[in-house]
């Protein structure tokens, strides 16, 4: 996958700049970070030992699913695909940002549900079972970041046209996502008993925590990184929301007299009915 993504996206890169396209170098970096992240990720001291202890595991799954799909979304892969890619991909690409579930993912009122259902797992009897399983762990490493990433790209992607209002609803839900995504770090932080059922420690060096304090060490983790997580979400809502005023500003702008009449009495109208 690192090799993949590196290989495709230095790809793009070049083939832009040979069109005459430049590039941001912070946009270069980003992308880099997610790649140097995913990596170490992968085979750092957390991909070493996310089956046998829960804060590994649960660090892993957090930077998987925040961090790494923010720093590659801040890449801007689709941008670059439409200018270093071919012209089919391109068509797809920006088929697939104006697709119906891809519109539906990437807005504040889903991001947190889909979260909270994520992470709700870990206080199931499921989290044992699921952290101990290779075949799980694949899967994560696949599909966490791929959803991640779905759920962030349409916030960074500036032809993703919304109203002011529906920006506006989606910055104060926002505020809502910063209580939601912290309620299972909460909760593993606080219960006093192991949720998952696996009371026996893990063998391994003489630094394992107890697996009540691997639990509670998973549940600081957690919390920590689902708040400062959204701190990037409400920023960029935020500017999108700017841009959106302003655009719809200028196009109240352009408009006769007569036709803000109308406009206006149009609008009363609906009132009246």
């Amino acid at each position: 996958m690192i090799l993949a993504a590196v290989v495709v996206y230095g790809r793009w890169l070049v083939v832009a700049r040979r069109r005459g396209h430049r590039w941001p170098a912070a946009r270069v970096l980003s992308f880099a970070a997610s790649v140097a992240l995913f990596a170490v990720l992968q085979f750092g001291i957390v991909g070493v030992y996310d089956r046998e202890l829960r804060w590994a595991f649960v660090l892993r799954l957090a930077l998987l699913f925040f961090a790494v799909p923010t720093f590659a979304a801040l890449g801007a892969p689709v941008a670059l695909l439409r200018l270093g890619g071919g012209t089919r991909a391109a068509a797809s690409a920006d088929r697939l940002m104006h697709s119906r579930p891809v519109r539906v993912l990437g807005n504040a009122i889903v991001s947190p549900i889909v979260a909270l259902a994520l992470f709700a797992i870990l206080l199931t009897p499921m989290a044992a079972s699921i952290r101990e399983s290779a075949v799980w762990a694949l899967a994560i490493t696949v599909l966490v970041p791929v959803l991640g990433f779905a759920l962030i790209l349409p916030l960074t992607e500036p032809d993703v046209i919304r109203s002011s209002t529906f920006v506006t609803a989606e910055f104060m839900l926002a505020f809502v996502e910063l209580m939601l995504d912290a309620i299972p770090g909460i909760v593993l932080r606080i219960t006093n008993s192991v949720l998952d059922h696996a009371t026996e420690m893990a063998s391994g060096p003489a630094w394992f925590p107890t697996p009540l304090r691997d639990q509670h060490l998973a549940g600081d983790l957690l919390w920590f990184i689902a708040e400062i997580a959204d701190i990037p979400v409400l920023i960029t809502l935020f500017i999108r929301w700017q841009r959106s005023d302003r655009r719809e500003a200028r196009a109240v702008d352009a408009l006769t007299d007569e036709e803000m009449d109308a406009l206006t009495q149009e609008h009363l109208d609906r009132f009246r009915q």
